[in-house]
Parts: structure tokens; sequence; C-alpha cells
């Protein structure tokens, strides 16, 4: 292990860690100069030539933009656009006139709804929604924030249609259907397990709470899971968690009707079936139009596939052509059945152009942060920076080492705030890590992606939303506070699960 390079290869990871969480700088600044100390470590200490590093971050950079920031624009979009139509506030009033009790509009609006929204939207929605909700429907705000922080954890890994599982696959180089059914068995126990910790943190009587709502909890759990592991088997990455979230909604709504009295039904603000349909109806279509695209139909996606352009952009050993597939990437997909479903809903083409061109706007600095980021993470791997990591923490922690191969992937979601960032800075540092101890590479790729559901939680973006969103702005500390010790509970399982699962699967 050479130690001076060591120090060189993590001083990007150092400044990122620096300039975040301890100088609270601007996430768009940090990323950008942390890419310019990148490049010029690569070239200074690591003998990289200039034009190769360029061409290395210009990759990540072409990466970023299609299809990372693509899919996150059109996420968004879907979202602004079932806000402006109304379509939103129907499936919110839809949720809270099911139940009165405060312990199941939990598990329907931060976990259910939530779930959901990260799904298809991400980017701070499944935060800032149901916390702004749950307090006004009369919850403590800052509860409202941490049980909403705890509750977008494991299903940010299939978040925004798949996207961090899909870029882990991409930056990897590893089969995306294997590696989104290794993260949905990772998470599994974590799935079932959070609900009821939601529960208990909804009074004040610990896991008292759960008296009278074990079943419907444990349902809620279950219903996330199960779908989850078999979209992901068969499927791939893009529908677990929509799937996951859409039974779980449904089958916890259906249990929380008949636990009902007959006061609460007849006081319950009713939704015609027409209106349902039409507020669901652009998330229905992204269904579908993933679905039929999907290699569950070979003839219409291998025709959808064959229109892409190759070009190449990296000059150094080991370059491959840029691949841009135009017509499968979810972004596409998503943006299809934004214009339809926004056209049903009553808003004009030019309302929805309109909003698209605001969602462009506001999405200025995550582009900059993610093809920062994303370049770096290119630059660090094709200059060797993140194969001398991985040597050296291998070499450090030896067989040990897929324990800890969680904790490398929260510490990067609360470096970046981004699942997809977490992917991308630390996935090649886990399969190189991987090939050192000669285990499963899908095993300590999907580590990282389940660790990064952890580091979400407490990252400070995730924070700033749900301050944000409860009008708590100045108590970060003590969310942090209040999220770190769950935070750290969940990323021992996480860390155990991966341990001993791997061993008894014959994984590591």
């Amino acid at each position: 292990m050479d130690v001076a390079q060591t120090l060189l290869a993590i001083i990007p990871i150092v400044w990122l860690i620096l300039s975040l969480g301890v100088f609270k700088m601007r996430g768009d600044l940090a990323c950008l100069i942390g890419l310019g100390i990148t490049i010029v470590l690569s070239i200074v200490g690591f003998s990289f030539p200039v034009m190769h590093s360029i061409t290395a971050a210009l990759e990540g950079i072409t990466m970023a933009i299609w299809p990372i920031v693509y899919v996150i624009i059109a996420a968004v979009f879907i979202y602004n656009v079932s806000k402006e139509s109304g379509g939103m506030d129907t499936i919110m009033k839809m949720l809270t006139s099911i139940s009165s009790d405060l312990r199941i509009l939990v598990l329907l609006l931060a976990w259910g709804l939530g779930g959901f929204l990260e799904a298809v939207a991400g980017f701070g929605t499944a935060v800032a929604i149901p916390a702004s909700i749950l307090a006004v429907l009369g919850m403590s705000p800052v509860k409202a924030a941490v049980i909403c922080l705890i509750a977008n954890t494991t299903p940010t890994a299939f978040g925004a249609i798949g996207l961090p599982v899909a870029t882990l696959s991409q930056v990897t180089g590893l089969e995306v259907k294997q590696l989104s059914y290794t993260v949905s068995i990772q998470l599994f126990i974590l799935i079932i397990l959070i609900p009821f910790i939601l529960v208990a943190l909804t009074e004040d009587k610990g896991f008292k709470s759960i008296k009278g709502v074990f079943g419907i909890t444990l349902v809620s759990g279950l219903a996330f899971a199960i779908p989850q592991v078999f979209i992901s088997k068969y499927l791939g990455a893009e529908l677990p968690s929509i799937v996951g979230s859409i039974v779980c909604i449904f089958l916890t709504v259906l249990i929380a009707k008949k636990m009902s009295s007959e006061e609460e039904k007849a006081s319950a603000e009713k939704v015609s079936t027409s209106d349902g349909i039409k507020a669901w109806i652009p998330f229905i279509l992204v269904f579908i139009f993933i679905i039929f695209s999907s290699s569950l139909f070979p003839v219409i996606n291998q025709a959808l596939s064959s229109i892409r352009t190759e070009f190449p952009i990296y000059i150094g050993e080991g370059a491959k052509p840029y691949s841009i597939v135009w017509l499968t990437s979810p972004g596409t997909l998503i943006l299809l059945a934004t214009f339809i479903g926004g056209r049903v809903q009553g808003l004009t083409f030019g309302q929805i152009l309109g909003i698209l061109g605001k969602t462009v706007k506001q999405m200025g600095k995550t582009m900059i942060t993610v093809g920062s980021i994303v370049g770096l993470s290119k630059v660090m791997g094709y200059s060797g920076m993140i194969d001398i990591i991985a040597v050296s923490l291998v070499t450090m922690t030896g067989s040990f080492y897929p324990f800890i191969a969680p904790i490398i992937g929260a510490l990067g979601t609360f470096i970046t705030g981004s699942d997809t960032s977490a992917n991308v800075l630390f996935g090649e540092l886990q399969v190189q890590a991987a090939h050192s101890l000669k285990v499963d590479p899908f095993w300590l790729a999907a580590a990282n992606m389940a660790g990064a559901t952890a580091g979400k939680m407490i990252s400070p973006q995730s924070i700033a939303v749900a301050t944000g969103a409860t009008g708590l702005v100045g108590e970060e500390g003590n969310i942090l506070k209040q999220a770190m010790k769950y935070c750290a509970i969940y990323t021992l399982i996480i860390c155990m699960v991966v341990f001993a699962l791997g061993k008894a699967l014959g994984k590591i």
C-alpha cells in the first residue's frame, strides 16, 4: 500500500466532506471546485496526461446531462405539472380522507405517498410534501420532519424512476436487473422495519404506539418490500419503488377503511372515480410506458433501443464510445407521459411548456452539482485514484471490508445529498474492492446503494428541505441530532445484513 498516493487520492473526498459538511458551501460551488482539484491532482500526483484528464471529465459531464440530469428534470417536471393542474392536491385529498388516526396517516403520507413521490420525482418532494401535510394535520413540525427523513431512506434506492441503481449500473458496468435485485434483497428487512419505527415515533409512547395498528403497519412494510423484490428481479430499476409504493398505499387504504368508524366514513371528503383517475393519469402513463418499452416486450424494446447515438469522448486507455439511447430513457418516457397527462388534466400545451421551462431553470444549480460530481468520479476512476483507495481499504480491513462497504455509501450520500451521486463517487471503488477480495462485485456495489439510503436521512440537503417545508429554518442542528441516532442504527443493520447475508448466500 502506497501511503502517500492513498493520501493524495482521498483529497477530493476529504474536500467534499469539509466543503459541504463543515464549511457549508453551496453544493454546486463545492463540487465544481472539487472537480478542479481532482483534475490537478490526477495530472500532478498521478502522472495522468492533461487531455486524458480533461476528456475523462467531459465524459462524466456528458453522463451527468444524459441520462442523469435529464431524468431529474423529467421527474420534477411531472410533479410540477401535477401540482399546477391540481392533480397532486386531489391525490393528497384522497389519502388524508381515509383515516383520522395519525399513526395510519403517517403510514399513508410519510411512507406510502413519500415512497411514491421518491419513486417518481425525488429531489426533496418525498420529504417536503408529507412533512408539510403532517404539520398541518397537527403533528409537531420537528417530529414531522424527522419522521419523513427516516421514511425517505429505503425508497431512495429506486427513486426518480430507478435513477440511482441505473446510474450505478452504468458507472460499474454491472447488469442492471441483477444489481436491482441484489439491492432489493439487502434492503428487504429494513423496508419491513421502517414503518414500525415511524409509528413508534408518531406518539410519545415509543413502541407502545404500535398497539392497535400492528397488523396494518406490518402490511405496509410487506406490501412495499415484496413487490419491490419481484419487480426488480424481472423488470429492473425503473419500477420497484413505484409498484411497491402503489401496492403499499392500496393495501394500507383498504385496511384503514375497514378500521374506520361509521362517523369517520360519513365525514370523509369524497373524490369521484373520474377525478381520482385524472389526478393519477400522468403516473399511470409512466407506469404503462416503462413496462411496454422494457425487455418484457423485446420487439418494442429492441426497436426503440436501436435509435441511439454513439460518439467518443475519453481518449485514454480503456476508452469506449459514449452511447445515448433516445427513446427508452426514463426521461423521455416521463416527458411523454407528462405532456399527455397534463393535457388530460386540463392544462394547455403552452402551459405545460411553460412549466417545463421553469423546471429546467429550477434545476440550474443541480446540473452544475451533478455534472461536477460525475466528472470528478470519472477522473478519479480513469486516473487510478479509486483503485488506490480500494486497494488501501481492502489491505487495512481485509475480509472484514464487506461489513464497512455500506458505510462508504452512506458517507457518499451525506456528502452529496444524492444516492445517485454516492453511487457515481464510490460505485467503481466497491467493484474494485470486490475484485481485490475475489467476492461478488454485485454484492458490494449493491451494498454501496443500500448504505447510501442511510446517509440520505442525515444529508444537510435533505434536512434543509425538511426544515423549509415545516417552517423550521434554523432548527437544522436539532433535527440532525435526532435523526443521527436512527441513521446509526439503520446503518448498523445494513452492515450486519450485508455481511451476514452475504456469507450465508456465498456472495462474500
